[in-house]
């Protein structure tokens, strides 16, 4: 049996099925509320998880409810934050965030978002000062299960590598394709199979190309084991 042309859409499910045997099949569950999610996924930019969960847990100790956060000094918000770096630029842009989500008038828990359609919830949530399309598409995905796959630093490696998308594609356009390649309804897990696998095997330094389950179906890991 012939293999697909690497960046069909076949060649994009082919490798995200493959995926299911080391990292498992991922059934959505969620783990935050919507706003909760988008705070701390602004929190995550240029970040360790490490930092970016204790930088959300201290916030929340600090501040117990969002209100508390949007009436807070800008001071005392970006010092919560601190741990997950760049505070003089997150601290500002979740008090905005907030700011913004507590105005639209639609229900400050930002649960209406899962009941519009996909491109008007990323619209919304694109328009706010520092959440861009992997943010915005963290939130639909992780809270609503909806069809959007974040393309997040591993996501956007192991695209490159393997060829899902050309050579010198950026994050949103790759997120794009990823979308619209991977079967409706199977956004999360393919997203949660890529992450799994870019923090185990195709990590950025040294993947570790002979355990790849997808090895025949990438370029770039061919190329490395000689094949």
């Amino acid at each position: 049996m012939s293999l697909p042309r690497p960046g069909t859409f076949a060649h994009i499910t082919e490798i995200i099925d493959r995926l299911a045997e080391p990292h498992g099949e991922y059934p959505w569950e969620r783990r935050h509320d919507p706003v909760s999610e988008l705070v701390t996924t602004i929190l995550s930019h240029s970040t360790t998880d490490a930092n970016q969960f204790a930088a959300f847990d201290e916030l929340r100790r600090r501040f117990p409810t969002w209100e508390d956060v949007r009436n807070a000094p800008v001071e005392d918000v970006m010092d919560a934050v601190r741990v997950a770096g760049m505070s003089s630029q997150k601290g500002p842009r979740v008090q905005r965030a907030l700011e913004i989500v507590a105005a639209d008038g639609r229900g400050e828990d930002l649960e209406w978002l899962g009941k519009i359609p996909v491109g008007e919830a990323m619209d919304f949530l694109v328009a706010i000062p520092g959440v861009g399309p992997k943010t915005a598409a963290c939130v639909l995905c992780f809270c609503f299960d909806a069809h959007v796959c974040p393309a997040d630093t591993h996501v956007h490696r192991i695209a490159l590598r393997a060829h899902m998308v050309a050579p010198r594609t950026d994050a949103i356009a790759t997120q794009e394709k990823l979308t619209r390649a991977i079967p409706e309804g199977r956004a999360y897990a393919a997203h949660m199979r890529l992450i799994a696998h870019g923090r185990t095997i195709c990590t950025a330094r040294s993947p570790k190309c002979d355990r790849c389950p997808a090895l025949e179906l990438c370029p770039f890991g061919r190329k490395k084991q000689g094949i």
